[in-house]
């Protein structure tokens, strides 16, 4: 201050930060103790009740004070449900939940009175919530507690974190499932989804806490604000059980938070007698554009703007969560699937996702699995398959192993998977990661359109990898058999099992090659050419008894090509080579080639997909805002350093 400058070097010897930094911490112990004093003392005091019960007084009039422009009335109703939410997490961390219901049903008594009446808070609350989130305006002044709405529904729900087995019968699903929520269920669902497709920001800080005052009261209004601000910042970001580092911040918190509760909800599990209603409403939801009846059988239905639904969805597929959605849509909502297929624009949303699996060093292999059953339910349509061999694309930049002026989004999409394929063989070594790569492989190879050369050639290089991979086994095999006869003592490993994978993956891309000469040869004179370059690599498996069936078609047409490239004499040109290729496609008699069975693979969920998909959806909102002061050393459900 004054005339005197500071360095950021004098920062940790300033007597005032070093004041205000013993203050924030003894603020935020002074808030620790409070809270853990509240739960102790709550079954005697009541006071969560009372503190829900005000807030859910002040709630009936939050519609009209939105419309009111009253910012201290939501200001204060909005502090009510943020200390709800606060101590609702720790109620939830040290008790079960048949004692947390305890704590929701305490009743006031005047003296004399021995009623043992009592009434349940919990359920009324969740209403309220579902109510605040679906009914009040999206305003600048109603930003915040909307959040807060959303975010507690979370921690309501967040009794899954501290149990290692998946929860099937709760006390919350129950709500959740029955009863007065239940109505609520297809506008909370939509209001989710507006808000993901939305992502509309916070307002400016302190905008929407109190307006600029002209009468004299500012000085005060900006004390308030100011203390409120703090104690945010410091319960928040050193606050209870906070973890190392914050979570980054996001452009729309609400659309983050909005869609955590949204895949949280899709993913309870089904009641002993009634299905999830909240995936029912995800399944069967249709664009606003569908004027057909819904049917009487299906409940919780509602419309919305398809259009705006999938440019949220391309725009946001940085994120784990938003991938996951788009896998739940597309596998679940038969309506959003034909909507999809059909756009004519799907470079929109392939390429985001091709970006994911491209990066597959820097994401974490739920996201990886994610981004690539995508491709597979997208690659079980053949119309699919036809039409990204007619997007081209110009020069794309974050792929880096070549430059890319010009290719289509069908051999982009090779070029990608193939690439996931050998960084799987070499670092991860997952077979249900090799297996889904090569079933989209599979699903398109019939389909296969103007290769690029680049990607006809990894076509071939991948085959290589294998051959190479397919030998070193089988080396390795034969001495260990060897070593065996010399010695009996020595544990052998078992090769046999690495062969038979092995020949599993290379069969499987023998059938891809064969596929696409046997149904659209003349549409992939570059993978002609690559075959031949490559030829002595398919000599070695024309006699194996695994391969001699697949391999008659690809040695057909190797010998075909071969000799019409002889008769044409040496030094050819690869152009020259190219144009004999193409004038030798129309010539080679097409009844020569042996048919077999369409390369047809469908996704199949796993029987019990809940094992997978709660843990992974619990993990993203632990490493969420909402999850931001949860103890590590609490989760129950995911290991923690696990990705």
């Amino acid at each position: 201050m004054g005339s005197n400058s500071s360095r950021i070097s004098d920062l940790p010897k300033n007597e005032y930060l070093k004041k205000l930094s013993e203050i924030a911490w003894r603020l935020k112990i002074w808030i620790t103790g409070h809270i853990n004093l509240c739960v102790e003392n709550n079954p005697r005091t009541g006071n969560l009740g009372a503190l829900i019960k005000v807030f859910l007084s002040r709630t009936k009039e939050l519609k009209l004070s939105a419309e009111c422009q009253n910012h201290i009335f939501i200001w204060q109703t909005h502090n009510a449900l943020f200390i709800i939410c606060c101590l609702l997490k720790v109620f939830i961390c040290q008790m079960s939940e048949e004692e947390l219901q305890l704590h929701f049903t305490y009743e006031e008594k005047s003296p004399g009175n021995y009623s043992s009446d009592s009434e349940d808070l919990l359920e009324e609350l969740l209403c309220c919530l579902m109510q605040l989130i679906t009914d009040i305006p999206l305003l600048d002044i109603t930003y915040e507690i909307s959040v807060e709405a959303i975010s507690t529904m979370v921690v309501f729900l967040s009794c899954q974190l501290f149990h290692k087995e998946v929860l099937r019968q709760s006390i919350s699903h129950k709500y959740l499932m029955r009863g007065p929520c239940l109505p609520y269920t297809s506008k909370l669902v939509k209001t989710l989804l507006y808000n993901f497709i939305r992502q509309e920001k916070p307002p400016p800080p302190g905008t929407h806490v109190f307006p600029q005052q002209s009468d004299g009261g500012g000085l005060l209004y900006g004390l308030a604000s100011g203390v409120a601000t703090g104690l945010w910042t410091v319960f928040t970001l050193g606050g209870v059980g906070s973890k190392a580092t914050a979570s980054p911040e996001l452009s729309s918190p609400l659309a983050n938070q909005s869609l955590l509760l949204l895949l949280v909800l899709a993913n309870l599990t089904d009641a002993s007698d009634a299905p999830n209603p909240y995936r029912q409403a995800i399944m069967s939801f249709k664009n606003t554009q569908d004027s057909s009846p819904f049917p009487s059988s299906i409940p919780h239905a509602f419309q919305i703007n398809f259009n705006s639904l999938y440019t949220a969805l391309c725009e946001q597929q940085t994120s784990d969560q938003a991938t996951l959605l788009l896998y739940t849509l597309l596998h679940q909502n038969s309506n959003i699937r034909t909507y999809m297929l059909a756009r004519t624009d799907m470079e929109n949303l392939v390429l985001p996702i091709l970006e994911i699996l491209y990066h597959v060093e820097e994401r974490n292999s739920h996201h990886v699995y994610m981004a690539l059953i995508i491709l597979l339910i997208l690659t079980e349509d053949d119309g699919f398959n036809r039409s990204i061999h007619e997007v081209i694309l110009k020069n794309i930049t974050w792929y880096s192993e070549r430059v890319l002026t010009e290719i289509s989004l069908g051999s982009l999409l090779i070029l990608v998977v193939i690439r996931t394929i050998q960084y799987n063989m070499t670092r991860t070594r997952d077979k249900y990661l090799h297996t889904n790569c090569l079933a989209a492989l599979a699903n398109m190879s019939a389909q296969f359109r103007s290769l690029h050369q680049y990607a006809a050639q990894r076509i071939i290089s991948l085959f290589s990898l294998l051959s190479k991979k397919h030998n070193k086994v089988l080396e390795q095999a034969t001495q260990s058999l060897r070593g065996s006869l010399s010695s009996n003592d020595v544990p052998l490993p078992d090769y046999a099992q690495d062969l038979n994978v092995i020949e599993e993956v290379i069969r499987m891309m023998l059938e891809i090659i064969n596929s696409c000469l046997t149904n659209s040869l003349h549409h992939n004179p570059n993978l002609v050419y690559a075959l031949l370059y490559k030829r002595d690599l398919f000599e070695q498996f024309r006699t194996h008894p695994s391969f001699q069936d697949i391999m008659q078609n690809i040695d057909l047409v190797i010998t075909f090509f071969s000799s019409r490239l002889l008769q044409a004499g040496a030094e050819l040109s690869v152009e020259r080579v190219l144009e004999i290729i193409k004038q030798g496609v129309i010539a080679l008699p097409k009844d020569r080639l042996k048919k077999f069975p369409e390369l047809k693979f469908k996704y199949v969920e796993e029987e019990q997909p809940e094992e997978f998909f709660i843990p992974y959806v619990w993990s993203l909102v632990y490493n969420s805002a909402v999850g931001l002061y949860w103890n590590p050393q609490d989760i129950q459900l995911f290991t923690m350093d696990s990705d």
